[in-house]
């Protein structure tokens, strides 16, 4: 039997934060259930990343929603990678979407969606939404469960 960190960099050994989401390694693992159609959800309630032009911190709660094809993400690279972001600046739009794209880049899922719900920047909370289309037919797709922001009110 094989050990199941095979070829994992991160899983079961100690692993610095990365020092930008482009030197992260996204880290995936064979998809225990390849012909089954089913959802993996990971949230990220406490995201954080820097604003391009003022260096402020900006925080956002993410939902990456995902159909796993021959690929599953492995959660701790995941964790790693988007902690990469936090001394990273990019506007919300850049982060949510780099989010996805690198997801799929990875994992190659049959379908992805991403709910990146930023909290406000000048007043304003901008939330950034991103799939690869259609989700797949017979797929039970729960809400992702984020209200809208409405402040202290």
């Amino acid at each position: 039997m094989t050990d199941a960190r095979e070829g994992l960099t991160h899983l079961g050994r100690a692993a610095a934060l990365p020092a930008s989401p482009e030197a992260a390694i996204l880290e995936t693992v064979a998809n225990p259930h390849p012909v089954e159609t089913y959802l993996i959800r990971f949230t990220c309630p406490e995201f954080t990343a820097l604003c391009p032009i003022t260096g402020q911190p900006d925080f956002a709660h993410l939902v990456i929603d995902y159909v796993p094809a021959a690929r599953i993400v492995e959660s701790k690279s995941l964790k790693l990678f988007l902690g990469s972001f936090r001394n990273h600046g990019a506007f919300h739009e850049g982060c949510t979407v780099a989010i996805a794209r690198r997801v799929i880049e990875a994992a190659a899922p049959a379908w992805l969606r991403i709910g990146g719900y930023w909290y406000p920047r000048g007043g304003i909370p901008i939330d950034v939404f991103y799939q690869t289309g259609a989700p797949p037919a017979g797929l039970w797709l729960p809400d992702q469960g984020v209200a809208p922001y409405r402040g202290r009110g």
